[in-house]
């Protein structure tokens, strides 16, 4: 055991002005949805180019909104990844289609844009590509292909919040765009998301889908023309959003330099030779949501989980992101099995996120990379 304080894989910033701005909140006496959620999504909107964006209380309802107003329900077909947090295609089995997954890429670990053609049927309706930790899928391809087929793109852009393509930011061009504000997400607003849209007339939808469906007019006029649902931000989660957006290019650039010394030190370590595989060393396009390693589980003689609970006892944490999808009990009873995607499956089951947040200290790094590799050293086969 070691007396060194415990490290989580992840943690928020959260500066003072922010928390004395959430007790000013409390003490307004509004603390549902009000002035600070529409002075947040105001904010939003310019972050991304005067694009009309509402906020929501989570970036799963994002995604189910984003798929209603594109108008995808029973009968409908979408594309999308089995590496994925299980949100991304339970929101589509939530609107009636049905999810279509497709293989990853071994390299970006995002879906395989190559494999993506053969999967569109006459059903296919929609596109929802995944930026995994933070890397972005690439969008030329990505458009170029929807637009080939005319289908709507629904970005689960959860993970990448002040990522980029091109120099452009994500959710400044695009479709439909959600963002998740997760704790664990580069900013936060303890839970929620947003959605970036292309109109006035799909933001209205979006508020309609966000609370019950009630449009008002007037003092005292109100009326229900659709089913919705209860998806509305708190001003208490708005005013800790509102403290974070000022401080995403500062937090975005210590990701960046904690990336840099992960691969700097797992290369001289000689992690590669180990069998370890590091991600793809994007410095231009993404925000360095999470640093994932893949073990070599043909090397190893322990499972993923003992590595897992070694490393917790030398106070360092970690994380799955994420068991494919299709191996779930839900999904194999809809038919998909082991063995129909292999990348994204031994992908799935080796993966490791290791400890990646603005207030790590430069040798929190050393010491996580020191440590996992000599497990990986002591366990080999």
């Amino acid at each position: 055991m070691t007396e060194r304080p415990f490290l989580p894989f992840t943690r928020p910033t959260i500066d003072e002005a922010t928390i004395e701005g959430v007790a000013e909140v409390l003490r307004s006496g509004w603390i549902t949805s009000g002035p600070k959620v529409k002075e947040f999504e105001a904010a939003l909107s310019e972050h991304f180019g005067g694009r009309p964006t509402r906020a929501f209380n989570s970036g799963t309802c994002t995604m189910e909104i984003a798929l209603r107003i594109a108008g995808i329900g029973p009968g409908d077909e979408v594309i999308t990844t089995p590496l994925s947090w299980v949100a991304t295609s339970n929101v589509v089995l939530e609107v009636g289609a049905t999810p279509v997954f497709v293989e990853i890429d071994p390299a970006t670990r995002n879906l395989d844009l190559e494999r993506v053609a053969a999967a569109i049927t006459p059903a296919t309706r929609a596109i929802i590509p995944v930026d995994l930790a933070g890397l972005p899928v690439d969008r030329d391809r990505l458009y170029r292909l929807a637009a080939s087929h005319k289908l709507r793109v629904i970005e689960d852009a959860a993970q990448s919040f002040g990522s980029s393509w091109a120099g452009r930011q994500i959710g400044t061009f695009g479709d439909l765009v959600s963002f998740s504000f997760h704790p664990n997400k580069n900013i936060t607003t303890i839970e929620g998301g947003c959605l970036v849209m292309n109109n006035a007339t799909e933001a209205a939808l979006a508020e309609q889908y966000r609370l019950q469906g009630v449009v008002r007019s007037g003092p005292d006029g109100m009326d229900v023309e659709r089913v919705g649902g209860k998806f509305n931000l708190t001003d208490v989660a708005a005013r800790v959003g509102l403290g974070q957006l000022p401080h995403w290019a500062e937090f975005k650039a210590r990701r960046h330099a904690l990336a840099k010394r992960y691969f700097e030190h797992f290369e001289k370590a000689g992690a590669t030779e180990l069998g370890l595989e590091l991600p793809l060393a994007d410095f231009a396009n993404t925000n360095w949501h999470m640093f994932q390693v893949v073990l070599p589980e043909d090397r190893l003689s322990v499972t993923r989980a003992q590595i897992m609970d070694q490393l917790s006892a030398r106070a360092i944490g970690s994380g799955v992101h994420y068991p494919a999808i299709h191996l779930f009990s839900l999904y194999q009873r809809l038919g998909w099995k082991a063995g129909d995607f292999p990348v994204a499956e031994r992908v799935g089951r080796n993966t490791l996120t290791l400890p990646l947040f603005p207030m790590m200290q430069d040798d929190d790094v050393d010491y996580v990379v020191e440590n996992l590799v000599e497990l990986v050293k002591a366990h080999r086969r």
